[in-house]
């Protein structure tokens, strides 16, 4: 993985859109989006690097799938949520990016239920 020639071109990019973003925002804001999801395009493979490493430590430590499962989806959803409030905050649109956020927590915290669900029920058992 080369973070270099990722920061360079997205400093490059940075510098574009401010530029472009005096006389057409709304290009800005496209050229924003299009930056954003060529990183994410770009950094798949090391995405799915990483989902296959932690996948295979689940399975040697025998942890559950449920476990692995709901950290992997809450990863995913910050990180969508996150790119989609900063895009939101581009557009200027700070109350959209705002419900965004929220939206991202509560979702977090509906993947993460089964797991707070599972721990207490395994306290519990301890406590009886």
């Amino acid at each position: 993985m080369d973070i270099t020639r990722i920061v360079g071109a997205c400093l490059i990019a940075s510098i574009l859109i401010v530029l472009v973003r005096a006389q057409r925002p709304e290009i800005a804001v496209a050229l924003s989006i299009i930056v954003g999801v060529s990183v994410f395009m770009y950094m798949m493979s090391h995405i799915a690097y990483l989902v296959s490493t932690v996948a295979q430590l689940a399975l040697r430590a025998r942890m559950g799938n449920i476990y692995l499962a709901s950290v992997l989806k809450a990863v995913g959803i910050a990180y969508v949520a996150g790119f989609a409030a900063e895009v939101s905050r581009d557009a200027g649109e700070q109350a959209i990016a705002s419900k965004i956020e929220f939206a991202g927590k509560v979702a977090i915290m509906v993947v993460a239920l089964p797991v707070m669900v599972a721990i207490l029920e395994t306290v519990m058992r301890f406590l009886d």
